[in-house]
């Protein structure tokens, strides 16, 4: 892997949804710069702190949320001399979004009072009333042309179905909800999911709710990770509960999933036969330790993971499943247990078990799948990446000096990811997978 050196950031970095360019939010500035050359293409100036940066489908323009205002300011990467500015005025703005014509700003009022559709061809605007959430409960079909908005009323949840080029409400039927937190379409555009808050649970009775849920790319699984440590997974045929996983806090054979360990594996250079004074060496050189390097060690059952028992007494428990991804070809889900947070758990599920579990020194900050192939890589905020394909585990370090790993992002094409600091941001660009990757744990 190659890294690009650091840049400054103090909020969202983002590709384009082409890969083209990166958008960096810099205080009040908006820095765009071509992930090619890494040089300043663009640089608008915004009225107040960003807050929130999104770009468009066909990533001409670029929204910002300046959620202290509170307003939105939009630009234009081909004409830098247009410029848009949405003012809610009393009302507020907590949230904004791009339509999928990206000719189209969705913003939800404070207090969810209203939605209110911007278009950029004309001053048309449409309203929706008593939108359920700010950020969540607004999600886009497929090939875009319809939108599910979730709403609430006389004390009910309800569904609307929008026309995307006209935005009149085409048909509403209310959900079985006692308080609907979130939904999402199919991948196949077929159905739409929604889910109750964590207090009400429709899978089974007496039980903790969902925290997580996610539609496998081919669209024929649902998986949903729940506060009760486990992992569902449902058929898209009869909507039943096929798969079943526990986050054990302690893995017992007989198991056939390779345990990876994260060690310290201090380098030890041998210069004994060499004389060199005091100020020939390295000033990152522990004389106690040698140069430190980590590397992943293969774990022999049974194996105890670092558990944490939340307190019950205080609200929002670090507690279930809290990530949840499926690999591109919906053989692999990655999950983190909150109980557990040094632990990633991935299950395939051709065999219905689980294939490896990597176990970190710190907790998991984020993980991702390669958007082109099997390939997993996740981050614990230190100067390391770390890898997973089904041919083995490995640490990649960070050459940048002070560089600790909190984000990473994938570009669409797989061939380049954003790595944040807490106030700077690089890139990597990832050499793909030959087809029989044969990795070590030490590379």
């Amino acid at each position: 892997m190659e890294f690009t050196e650091a840049y400054k950031q103090t909020g969202p970095c983002c590709f384009s949804p082409n890969s083209r360019y990166v958008a960096v939010a810099n205080d009040y500035r908006l820095v765009i710069r071509d992930t090619f050359s890494f040089q300043v293409v663009q640089l608008f100036s915004c009225l107040d702190k960003i807050s929130y940066i999104e770009w468009a489908l066909d990533s001409e323009y670029i929204l910002c949320g300046l959620y202290k205002k509170p307003m939105i300011q939009a630009w234009s990467l081909t004409q830098p001399e247009w410029t848009c500015k949405i003012d809610e005025g009393p009302a507020g703005i907590s949230y904004a979004r791009w339509s999928p014509d990206s000719r189209h700003i969705l913003t939800t009022s404070e207090f969810q009072l209203r939605l209110t559709v911007w278009s950029l061809l004309n001053t048309a605007c449409v309203h929706v009333q008593w939108p359920k959430h700010g950020s969540k409960g607004v999600a886009f079909n497929q090939d875009g042309k319809f939108a599910a908005i979730c709403t609430r009323r006389d004390c009910k949840d309800y569904v609307n179905l929008l026309s995307c080029q006209s935005w009149e409400i085409m048909g509403s039927f209310a959900v079985d909800t006692l308080d609907l937190a979130d939904l999402e379409w199919s991948p196949d555009d077929s159905s739409i999911v929604v889910w109750d808050s964590p207090l009400e649970y429709k899978a089974y009775e007496c039980g903790l709710g969902v925290k997580t849920v996610s539609w496998s790319p081919c669209g024929q699984f649902l998986a949903i990770g729940s506060y009760d440590q486990m992992l569902r997974v449902l058929n898209h045929l009869t909507w039943k509960t096929f798969a079943e996983f526990l986050h054990l806090s302690t893995v017992r054979a007989p198991c056939s999933a390779a345990i990876f360990k994260e060690i310290d594996e201090p380098l030890q250079l041998d210069m004994s036969e060499l004389s060199l004074d005091e100020n020939f060496m390295p000033s990152n050189y522990d004389a106690s330790e040698g140069y430190i390097s980590v590397r992943y060690e293969v774990m022999e059952l049974p194996v105890a993971f670092p558990f944490q028992k939340p307190p019950a007494d205080k609200p929002n428990p670090k507690q279930g499943v809290g990530l949840l991804a499926w690999s591109k070809d919906s053989q692999y889900i990655c999950t983190r247990n909150d109980n557990m947070p040094t632990a990633l758990w991935i299950w395939d599920m051709c065999h219905l078990e689980v294939a490896a579990i990597l176990v970190q020194k710190e907790p998991i900050r984020a993980a991702v799948w390669d958007p082109t192939c099997t390939r997993l890589l996740l981050c614990t905020g230190s100067s390391h990446l770390y890898m997973w394909t089904p041919s083995g585990a490995f640490c990649v370090c960070n050459p940048l000096p002070g560089f600790s790993i909190s984000d990473l992002k994938w570009n669409i094409d797989g061939s380049c990811l954003l790595l944040k600091d807490k106030d700077a941001f690089c890139c990597a660009t990832v050499p793909s997978l030959p087809e029989s990757s044969d990795y070590s744990s030490d590379d």
